[in-house]
């Protein structure tokens, strides 16, 4: 099974950035997608962003359109979500995934250990 191993993350003031990374292993990611999740206290879990890793395809949510950007480098194995124009609803823990093309979570099979991401105003 793939393990993900997530960096990144952090407080940071509204309008801020913040990049997070999410480094794979156990498998060859070229085929499957990554997904960004991300869970606020006492909500559910909610997609963020999504792409295929051959980079073809990426889908995005409303609330973070324009302001983030999913990304990968295949040689690093590695995906990232570059977060820019905080707000303090983006204030979660994020998660990334592998697995399926989707915005559900039940398509990812394997998970990141998840990152808190902290704005203030």
């Amino acid at each position: 099974q793939a393990q993900l191993v997530q960096s990144g993350g952090g407080l940071v003031q509204a309008g801020g950035s913040l990049r997070l990374s999410c480094a794979a292993s156990g498998r060859t990611f070229s085929r499957y997608a990554m997904g960004w999740f991300r869970q606020a206290p006492g909500k559910e879990r909610e997609f963020v962003a999504a792409m295929l890793w051959s980079g073809i395809s990426t889908h995005y949510a409303d609330s973070v359109k324009g302001r983030f950007t999913i990304s990968r480098d295949n040689a690093k194995n590695t995906g990232y979500l570059q977060m820019n124009s905080l707000q303090r609803e983006d204030t979660a823990v994020y998660y990334c995934a592998a697995g399926g093309y989707s915005t559900t979570t039940y398509e990812y099979d394997s998970w990141g250990q998840g990152t808190q991401v902290t704005v203030s105003s």
